[in-house]
């Protein structure tokens, strides 16, 4: 984590380095599995040499790739004046690094932060959270934000995803082997078509990691919220946010919800609405959850101090 102000959680340093530890063991044993299949290590060396591109490009591009996903713009002072003097506020409360700042011309209310490195970060805003929360619920959201960028945990969710994009796109070529390549077993003792055992091994690979990636990711927003609310010493104004977001998500049309839905992980909620987020697959805890630990929060800090 970055030295700033803001909580240290060694949970969340933990877990982000086993996730990438197994992550990388996995990685490697995906390589080593398609190695033993394809009986060709030439070509399991030049499918591992690209998964490691895909890591690089990803780390090295993932401010540029989340803001064109998003269709977002960075924004200068003069453009978005009270969003900027409220980052410089924060960073300033927390002594870290401003980041640049985007807006999204979207109705969905939401914002996430992504960047390889405090000096690249980007804290990007959607108008419509912009319509929706309050200066002090607005605030409230800028500070999970910006903790993300202090506890490094964008950067760590976008490499760590890289097994699974490799991973997914084994598995639609062994689909496509299956079309095209028939049913040839290039010699493998246990008389499997090539093609199958690719798929098999690429299929076990993205779900381990779909897991993997999800449970952190929960994590990382309980995290977020506990830092931030410790920080500008207002979770209820987090809280408040947190709900009229939920709510506000349920009148959006759902094509748009589907647009959004690949930054899913990097948003402050989720683009869906009806749906419990109490599963393994989800990308963040549940509202509840959430609610209850900035209850939690807001009761410690009104405590007396003994």
């Amino acid at each position: 984590m970055a030295r700033t102000r803001f909580l240290p959680d060694r949970g969340l340093t933990a877990r982000m380095t086993l996730v990438m530890f197994l992550l990388g063991a996995l990685f490697v044993a995906l390589i080593g599995g398609l190695m033993a299949a394809v009986r060709n290590p030439g070509l399991a060396l030049l499918i591992g040499v690209a998964g490691l591109g895909i890591a690089w490009y990803q780390w090295w591009s993932s401010d540029k790739v989340a803001m064109r996903a998003m269709r977002a713009r960075e924004v200068t002072p003069q453009e978005a004046p009270e969003l900027h003097g409220m980052i410089d506020r924060l960073c300033a409360l927390a002594d870290m690094p401003k980041p640049r700042v985007g807006v999204a011309d979207l109705a969905i209310p939401n914002a996430f932060a992504t960047g390889r490195s405090p000096d690249r970060a980007v804290v990007c805003v959607t108008t419509g959270i912009l319509g929706t929360l309050t200066a002090e619920e607005l605030e409230g959201v800028l500070a999970h934000e910006l903790s993300h960028v202090a506890h490094r945990d964008v950067l760590v969710m976008t490499v760590a995803s890289s097994a699974g994009i490799v991973a997914g796109m084994l598995t639609q070529g062994a689909q496509y082997g299956a079309m095209f390549g028939g049913n040839r077993r290039d010699n493998n003792s246990n008389g499997l078509p090539v093609w199958l055992l690719v798929l098999l091994i690429s299929l076990v690979t993205y779900a381990i990691s779909f897991l993997l990636l999800k449970v952190l990711s929960r994590y990382r927003e309980l995290a977020a919220d506990r830092a931030g609310a410790y920080l500008t010493m207002k979770p209820h104004a987090l809280a408040s946010a947190l709900q009229k977001i939920t709510g506000e998500m349920n009148t959006i049309p759902q094509r748009d919800l589907r647009a959004s839905q690949s930054m899913n992980a990097f948003f402050i909620a989720p683009a869906i609405k009806g749906v419990s987020l109490r599963t393994l697959t989800s990308t963040h805890p549940s509202l509840e959850q959430r609610l209850e630990q900035l209850a939690e929060i807001q009761s410690e800090l009104g405590r007396p101090s003994a």
